[in-house]
Formats: C-alpha cells, sequence, structure tokens
C-alpha cells in the first residue's frame, strides 16, 4: 500500500505576509471552508500571538473546520504558545507549530543568542507546547543554512520532548533539488530517534525551484508532509505551489508511489477564490490553474489533442476542476438558486440579509450581463464582502467623460463614515480622474505602487477586476473591485484599499518576517 503524503497549506499563514495579501477574518474562513472542501490534511490558519485580529481569526477557523487539522504558528516562547492553544480551544484536531531559527547568521544577527541558548529554548518551548497540545510541529528556521551537527541535536532533542513533526525549512529559497533531498536524508539517518517524527519541507520559491526542492525532499529525503499555498503565494517570489506539488504526485504515481487525500476537482476553484481575495492575479502560464495551463493554441498540438488527448496532455482539466467553468445563472435565476451556488462555492453568509444583499447584487449585474459565470459570482461576494457596515468609505455613483484630444474629467460620489462625499478631477485618463477625485477628497497621502486590470471571464461583456496596491507608512495594501465598467471597478478598488488603509491592524511579525 502506498504511503500518504501530508498536504499542510499555509495559504492562511505564510501566504499572508505577501506585501498586501492581508485578509479579513471572514475571508480567512472562506478560504479555510474552501481548502476543507479540497480535503487538505492540515490549514496553518494564522499566528495568534501576532494580532487580536489573527487570534480571531484562528479561533474561528478552529470551531468552523472539521475535517482538517487547524494550525497556529508560534515563535519559541510561553505567551507566543499559549496564545496559540488558546485560539486552537474549539478545534477538532489541533496543532501547535513553533519555530526557532538555527542558522549560524540568524543566530548571531537576529536572536543574539548563543548556539547552547537556541538549543535550550528550542527544548523547553516544545516541553511547554506538548503539555497544552498532542501535535508539535518544530521548524528550525532557516534550517537549510544550518550546521549539520547543530541541527542534528536540535532536532533529536524537540523530538525526545515530543514533537510530532519535524519541518525543515528553505527559508530563503537556496536549495537545489538533489542537495536539499540529500539534507533531509542525511538529518534523517544521523537522528536516532527520527523514526519518531514525520518529516516535512517547506521550501521558498527564490530561485524558482520551491516545488521541485519540495518533491526531492519527499522522493530523495524521505519527508512526508510538504508546506505549500494555493497559487504558491508567499513573500517575495512566493511558496511552494500546492496544486503543483499535488498534480505531480498523483501524475507520476509511478515514480513517488504516494497517495495524497486532496480532492483535486476543487483545486480551480480555490486558486481563483484565493486570487480574488488577494488580488494576487494567476499568470496565465502558471502550471495547473493558469488560463492557458490546458489552452493549446499551436494548430500541430490541436490536431494531435483531437486525435488523442493524451498526446500533449498529461492531466485532464476537468480534474483540477476546470469545467466547473460553466454559465450557472441568469437574470431568471431565482434566490434559491444563487444561495444553492454560494453553497457548492463555499461562500458561508451568516445571515439572510447578507444573502439578500449578495443577490440584489446578483440581480443588478445579471441585468448587465447576460450570463453570469461562478467567477462573477466570487468576485461579487468578495468585492461587496456584503459587510457593507464595516467599511469607512464606499461607491455611491461615478460620472466621467472622456473623449479624443479633452482632457478625461470625473466626478464620485462616495460615503466616508456614513456622509455622502462629492469629488472631481481631470486626469490622463477616465480612471486616472475618477481615482485623482476621490484622493482630492480623502487625501491619504498613499502611494499606488500597483494598478493591474484582469478579465474575470472570456468576452468584451466579462467584468473587469482591478487591483489597486497603496503604501502608506510602511504598510502595503491591496484593495480589489469588480464590475463590467473598469473605470467603475477601479473606483471600487481603490476605496477597498482605503478601507484596508484605515483598519490598522497591529501586526507583530515572526521573527525575520516567520518565512518558517
Amino acid at each position: 500500500m502506498a504511503d500518504q503524503l501530508i498536504i499542510f497549506d499555509t495559504t492562511l499563514r505564510d501566504g499572508e505576509q505577501s506585501p498586501g495579501a492581508s485578509m479579513t477574518k471572514d475571508e480567512k474562513l472562506r478560504i479555510a471552508r474552501q481548502l476543507e472542501r479540497l480535503k487538505v490534511d492540515v490549514i496553518e490558519a494564522g499566528f495568534a500571538a501576532s494580532s487580536n485580529g489573527d487570534f480571531e481569526a484562528v479561533q474561528a477557523i478552529a470551531a468552523a473546520i472539521k475535517d482538517s487539522t487547524i494550525c497556529s504558528l508560534s515563535r519559541a516562547n510561553d505567551r507566543d504558545i499559549s496564545r496559540a492553544a488558546e485560539a486552537l480551544k474549539g478545534a477538532a484536531r489541533a496543532r501547535i507549530h513553533t519555530f526557532i531559527a538555527t542558522s549560524p547568521l540568524h543566530m548571531e544577527k537576529k536572536l543574539r543568542m548563543t548556539p547552547e541558548q537556541v538549543l535550550e529554548q528550542a527544548k523547553q518551548s516544545v516541553r511547554f507546547a506538548r503539555n497544552l497540545c498532542a501535535d508539535i510541529e518544530f521548524s528550525p528556521e532557516d534550517g537549510y543554512r544550518s550546521d549539520v551537527d547543530f541541527l542534528c541535536r536540535v532536532l533529536e532533542t524537540v523530538i525526545r520532548e515530543g514533537a510530532t513533526t519535524i519541518n525543515v525549512p528553505d527559508t530563503v529559497g537556496y536549495a537545489i533539488p538533489e542537495l536539499y533531498g540529500n539534507f533531509i536524508k542525511t538529518l534523517r539517518e544521523r537522528i536516532p530517534n527520527s523514526d519518531k517524527a514525520v518529516w516535512s519541507v517547506h521550501c521558498h520559491n527564490d530561485l524558482g525551484m520551491a516545488v521541485a526542492n519540495s518533491l526531492a525532499g519527499v522522493k530523495l529525503g524521505g519527508a512526508r508532509q510538504v508546506e505549500c499555498t494555493i497559487n504558491g503565494l508567499g513573500e517575495r517570489a512566493g511558496n511552494c505551489s500546492l496544486e503543483e506539488v499535488v498534480m505531480a504526485v498523483k501524475t507520476r504515481k509511478d515514480y513517488f508511489g504516494l497517495e495524497v487525500a486532496i480532492d483535486t476537482s476543487h483545486i480551480v476553484a480555490a486558486s481563483r477564490m484565493v486570487s480574488q481575495t488577494t488580488g494576487f492575479v494567476v499568470q496565465p502560464n502558471k502550471a495547473v490553474v493558469g488560463a492557458n495551463a490546458f489552452a493549446h493554441a499551436s494548430g500541430i498540438h490541436q490536431d494531435g489533442v483531437l486525435k488523442a488527448r493524451d498526446t500533449y496532455e498529461i492531466m485532464r482539466a476537468e480534474d483540477v476542476g476546470w469545467s466547473a467553468n460553466k454559465i450557472v445563472l441568469g437574470k431568471l435565476s431565482g434566490r434559491n438558486a444563487f444561495k444553492q451556488r454560494l453553497q457548492e462555492l463555499g461562500v458561508v453568509l451568516d445571515s439572510e440579509s447578507e444573502i439578500n444583499a449578495a443577490f440584489a447584487k446578483f440581480k443588478e449585474l445579471a441585468d448587465r450581463k447576460s450570463e453570469i459565470f461562478d467567477e462573477d459570482i466570487l468576485a461579487l461576494v468578495s468585492d461587496e464582502a456584503v459587510t457593507s457596515e464595516q467599511e469607512a468609505y464606499r461607491l455611491v455613483s461615478l460620472r466621467q467623460h472622456s473623449e479624443t484630444g479633452e482632457r478625461p474629467h470625473a466626478e464620485v460620489v462616495f460615503t466616508a463614515e456614513g456622509r455622502e462625499i462629492r469629488g472631481e478631477a481631470d486626469g490622463n485618463g477616465p480612471v486616472d480622474a475618477s481615482l485623482k477625485a476621490i484622493e482630492s477628497q480623502v487625501k491619504s497621502g498613499a502611494e499606488m505602487v500597483l494598478y493591474s486590470v484582469n478579465a474575470i471571464s472570456g468576452s468584451t461583456e466579462s467584468q473587469g477586476e482591478v487591483t489597486v496596491r497603496l503604501q502608506n507608512s510602511g504598510r502595503v495594501v491591496n484593495g480589489v473591485g469588480a464590475d463590467p465598467d473598469i473605470v467603475v471597478a477601479s473606483a471600487k478598488a481603490y476605496l477597498s484599499a482605503l478601507n484596508k488603509l484605515h483598519s490598522k491592524v497591529e501586526r507583530v511579525a515572526a521573527q525575520g518576517g516567520g518565512n518558517v
């Protein structure tokens, strides 16, 4: 019988550390439900000690999710570990994931601790955590750049203290597949009690090899857990991509000989949900979930696929959920059909009034657009978040005029803390004029560092989804807006980003950004 490969998803923790990708509690909960539907083994829901918001998100996910183990990250200290345990109280299955840096560089420059102090702190932390939770994961941060002899001592000690999973992170994406795989193998061979823990890999994509390194850690090193994120989301160049690891193991079962519990038919839905929630667009040529992943544009390839699919297709598009891109609803669809579709898409709204608000938005969209796809519904729900009472700024109306040879002009009406405000401005184009009209009244002083437009489905009738990234006083946020009118979508995205800047969430960074 084949071994099981544990899929540990950290989209909601390490993925969220991408600049501007932070999510609200409701957004995290929605993605966690989608991950549960995907049959992810372990969901790292957050870093409970980093902020009250993260604590509440971990707590809410722990209470709502029954089929996956829920994990919280914590630094190797009693306060963080206690906070994680408290947040995880309601979980059907809980895991505390604690870490401390072990590389000479990190110990000296960041921790300012001696190796012996680090060893002692790792030991005491795992001992403390083990008394609060049966399932303990330990990560030596920057493990791949650590001294092997010292790392063996630390890992042997924490296993003795009760760590049930040992994760060896390539924190800065420095590894090469063969070397990393053999590094894990060496650790497992040299540590006498290595068989008492599940070995795990966590790789970053700085050199574009996170998936290859993770798979080498599994095949050469004998790891049986992979830490990954949907769409490879993560700071810098991102994390190991869940969909790529899973499909590699499933497609090449002849080589890996491993089973994964993932229901791959939900991969595309999870990818879309994460992309639309965070505003991080998936590149078209991204493996498995990119728009072109199963599009055969070359004439020779098309001919081959028509004659026999496996000439150029090693996976079926429907196996990862692409066939779900069907027309689902139109303007004659009733409230029950809409509600049913929300449930199928993993969107859970807390009250009937929220469902009514979302349905009203759906009907409004259906009057302007004859065919409504799954993506439209996800965009509509995440765009409105159907919880407008929490928003400081909200678009009321927009009027703009642009003509060849004339300077575009826009007039925008929006509410700020319930008060109606009007702004107008000229700009280089209608979008520029509209955003300047908003900024002329808000005076946020924020710098726009990214503006991108993405068509949600494939026609000119499609909704445009706009991402605006703003930076202010060291904070970076992404705002997302969707509308069939690109200018309106842009104004919504700008106001969405301003709302996030307005809600000042204080966070404690994990040491070194916590790329464990």
